[in-house]
């Protein structure tokens, strides 16, 4: 827990005008939003933010924007996600972050060639880290194997952690995988860092080592997640709140893709401006929008 990417962090949702672009004017108001409800800090540009649909020089003037909010606001952490099917853009983007003043990246394999080994991915990875991750800087491998279809292995964790102790910290877990979540802090104790991804593991995750995490549903019930992490922080945390946080995240699974309806709900509850997405993705329809509205304002009560 002495690593200083720890606690709740969001997966953010990128603010996006009509014409597809984004909202750059918006995103110190979100980070600040998030920040005043408890989030230690905040992941732009992962899948949630809808990064694989943004241009590189897309994603580095949302980075300019953040690192701004940063300058203003230094104990609120801020991750980025660069990775890419590109070696040299993932590079290239990962190096301009951590020049922006962001504490770590969070990187996807190369998703497009699935049938790559463990070698193959560790020579990958080894190009990253060796040419774009400074000292002082993390990165963390972004496991989300339903989305991407490739996984990292424990061993092929433990081999980019030996050789590149303290750049490569750990993983992003996504995988939505009880018994994975387990094996890492079987295999690997506090020594790994890991951020759990889905918000009805978070508390096995914390229970089997994990740091914190970073979930979609941190956008809109963060103090709920808040609660878990400083009640474990004090070995008191009961199971009644994660249950709420089960009910919360099972109202949001049935409406994935995620950014469509996060975005609706935080207009709806939070009277923030109703954000386009960018296609493939469509917005929900108001029919839709206030059918999930009252969802999670039944299960959600006073959060």
């Amino acid at each position: 827990m002495g690593h200083k990417i720890v606690g709740v962090f969001a997966a953010a949702i990128t603010p996006m005008k009509t014409d597809y672009s984004p909202d750059l004017k918006a995103i110190p108001g979100l980070l600040e939003f998030l920040n005043q409800r408890g989030c230690h800090g905040a992941l732009l540009l992962g899948t949630t933010g809808e990064g694989p649909s943004f241009s590189f020089n897309e994603k580095v003037s949302i980075f300019k924007v953040a690192h701004e909010y940063k300058l203003l606001n230094p104990h609120f952490r801020l991750l980025a996600g660069t990775g890419t099917p590109s070696l040299t853009e993932t590079i290239n983007l990962t190096r301009k972050a951590f020049s922006l003043g962001f504490e770590g990246v969070v990187v996807l394999p190369p998703y497009y060639f699935r049938k790559v080994d463990d070698r193959g991915l560790f020579s990958w990875f080894s190009e990253v880290i060796s040419k774009a991750v400074p000292q002082g800087g993390t990165l963390l491998g972004y496991h989300i194997p339903p989305i991407t279809g490739i996984s990292f292995s424990l061993d092929l964790i433990e081999k980019l952690k030996q050789a590149y102790p303290g750049k490569f910290a750990g993983i992003k877990d996504s995988s939505a995988d009880d018994g994975f979540a387990r094996a890492l802090g079987e295999r690997f104790g506090d020594a790994l860092l890991v951020l759990n991804g889905n918000d009805r593991l978070f508390k096995l995750a914390l229970d089997s080592h994990a740091a914190g995490c970073i979930t979609a549903l941190a956008n809109l019930y963060s103090p709920a997640l808040r609660q878990i992490w400083d009640e474990f922080q004090n070995q008191s945390v009961g199971d009644q709140i994660q249950k709420r946080v089960d009910s919360l995240r099972m109202v949001l699974d049935t409406y994935s893709p995620y950014p469509p309806i996060l975005k609706a709900m935080l207009a709806r509850q939070h009277n923030f401006p109703m954000w386009a997405v960018r296609p493939p993705l469509l917005p929900v329809s108001n029919e839709v929008s206030e059918k999930a509205f009252q969802e999670f304002s039944r299960v959600a009560g006073n959060i």
